[in-house]
């Protein structure tokens, strides 16, 4: 029932997309359709390229060579994934643009009067749509690539050195292709965000199926032509699934050995050191201190005007729906990770599979599949009402916050799964044994046995869930109630209107309830490492001297 819950907008957009109420889809291929592919597939290159490079590059160095500054760059690499891209491209703009600072500074350098007298590079255009991008969608390729560099055994890599191979031969020949199915999760990943943002292409003016959702459904009011848009971006996400299940068809990545001890370390000094160091603060400076500081800067010159704007309100706003969200999703998810554990049907299994594919959905299609299901809904109840009860009102679903928290929940619902799925994965099954024996039926066990245990991944797949709900922009922009605003429209909606100053407060809330997650995954992909080495076996003790 919860597989069909949250196929339901899915299905209502394909349907409607298959029996247009219109005919805007010859329109659209004739003028806007090509543009959005084209678009999209240069971004989606664009940004797969700069987070494989920035994220694996800066992995590998962080956790294999030692330079100045190399163990605060571990935690500090992951901090630009607390900035949402939509707030990192009102900052650059900010202060790249002809007004900006950089460029305003130029001018009174050099003595330049107009932008004849020099050239800078477009801002809001496609390329910096990818700089923005890239720099807050590396962490996911950074974080799963130093994940599975810490996880390797250092005896790949001592061998490798006694074929003869230097540093950058191991990396290259042995390290990296160990890495590479968790450096492709964490690119298909990037991807995903990059096809579901729309704060950003719509900010910078790139004509992206997402900004083309938004545009058809909301200025040429055809809620048809937006379920065709959204049908064949369903389409590149489902490829994307496809490329990445496809690459790790029958290759498998063994360790064999269960030896594992600190990794070697290679000391850079002088020019090597420098370039190192570089490689890994630009990302950080660029991606996080940058936008930080402006966002500071300006919520405390201006931050007067915005509690004026009711930001308390909002911040209550964001809080609550947030919260409630995460509540949902992660009891859906622990139904649905201890279900799967308690039984092997087949059905059963692929029913979960099914429930976790929203986080692969943009939310610009989950917007318009929650509508279209909930508006047949809203007009069957008003009918039932108007006839039935003879009442000349009925709830409207599809204009209250009931909408906003489904599909959150739909969207979300893959974070608390994952990582519920994952934790009791690592409790034995001797446990739920033990305690049936006991006497404890199924619920039982959950309440007292799993429950305790799992705790801290409870916490984690809440807290994953609350942060993402904090920024989400597209789902919320769609589906709000009237006169109702969270941090994430608050923020766009000024920015958007050139008041950036008078959003930086707001935008700096999201910013800030972003970096716990982040802390929280530096400290546990560290830890990772430390329970490796105590679990590694030990080597036999030398047998004792004979007694004489």
């Amino acid at each position: 029932m919860l597989a069909v819950l949250v196929m339901v907008p899915i299905v209502a957009v394909v349907i409607l997309a298959l029996a247009p109420s219109d005919n805007i889809w010859s329109h659209l291929i004739r003028t806007v359709l090509w543009k959005y592919v084209s678009t999209t597939v240069l971004l989606m290159i664009g940004v797969g390229i700069g987070t494989t490079v920035i994220g694996t590059a800066t992995a590998w160095l962080v956790t294999m060579c030692r330079f100045p500054g190399q163990k605060l760059f571990n935690w500090a690499l992951l901090l630009p994934l607390a900035v949402p891209a939509y707030v990192l491209a009102f900052v650059i703009t900010d202060q790249l643009e002809y007004a900006g600072a950089l460029q305003t500074t130029l001018r009174a350098l050099f003595g330049w009067s107009s932008p004849k007298d020099y050239w800078f590079p477009e801002i809001r255009s496609l390329g910096g749509a990818i700089t923005v991008m890239t720099l807050v969608l590396y962490p996911y390729v950074y974080l799963l690539a130093r994940a599975a560099f810490l996880e390797q055994s250092v005896c790949a890599l001592e061998v490798s050195r006694t074929l003869g191979h230097g540093p950058w031969s191991s990396f290259y020949k042995v390290a990296l292709p160990l890495a590479r199915p968790a450096i492709v999760v964490g690119v298909t990943l990037a991807l995903m965000e990059t096809l579901n943002d729309f704060g950003t292409v719509d900010f910078f003016a790139v004509n992206t199926f997402t900004a083309g959702i938004y545009d058809v459904w909301l200025n040429m009011d055809s809620r048809s032509g937006a379920a065709q848009l959204s049908t064949v971006l369903l389409i590149f996400v489902l490829i994307l699934i496809g490329l990445e299940r496809a690459h790790r068809h029958g290759q498998q990545f063994h360790h064999t050995t269960t030896r594992f001890q600190d990794l070697p370390s290679y000391r850079l000094q002088g020019g090597l050191a420098a370039l190192a160091f570089m490689a890994c603060l630009i990302p950080v400076v660029l991606g996080f201190v940058l936008p930080a500081s402006v966002l500071v800067h300006y919520a405390l010159i201006y931050y007067q005007e915005t509690l004026a704007a009711n930001y308390l309100t909002i911040v209550g706003n964001s809080v609550g729906l947030a919260s409630l969200s995460a509540v949902i999703s992660v009891s859906i998810g622990l139904f649905m990770a201890y279900g799967l554990r308690i039984s092997q049907n087949p059905v059963i299994k692929l029913a979960t599979r099914f429930a976790s594919i929203g986080y692969a959905i943009p939310g610009a299609i989950l917007a318009v599949g929650v509508m279209i299901p909930l508006g047949v809904f809203d007009r069957v109840l008003t009918s039932l009402f108007k006839d039935v009860l003879g009442l000349g009102f009925a709830p409207v679903l599809g204009t209250t916050l009931f909408a906003l928290v489904f599909a959150y929940s739909v969207r979300f619902l893959a974070l608390s799964f994952g990582t519920l799925e994952a934790s009791l994965g690592k409790i034995t099954r001797n446990m739920d044994g033990a305690a049936r024996t006991l006497g404890l039926s199924a619920g039982q066990t959950l309440k007292r046995v799993h429950f305790p245990l799992v705790r801290g991944s409870l916490l984690t797949a809440g807290l994953l869930v609350f942060v993402d709900v904090m920024k989400e922009l597209p789902l919320t922009l769609v589906l709000r109630p009237f006169n109702f605003d969270t941090l994430a429209t608050f923020v766009y909606q000024y920015a958007s209107d050139e008041l950036l100053e008078e959003s930086a407060l707001g935008a700096l809330t999201i910013v800030a309830a972003g970096i716990i997650p982040v802390i929280l995954l530096s400290k546990r992909i560290v830890q990772n490492r430390a329970v490796r080495k105590t679990t590694e076996i030990p080597e036999p003790s030398p047998a004792p001297a004979p007694v004489p």
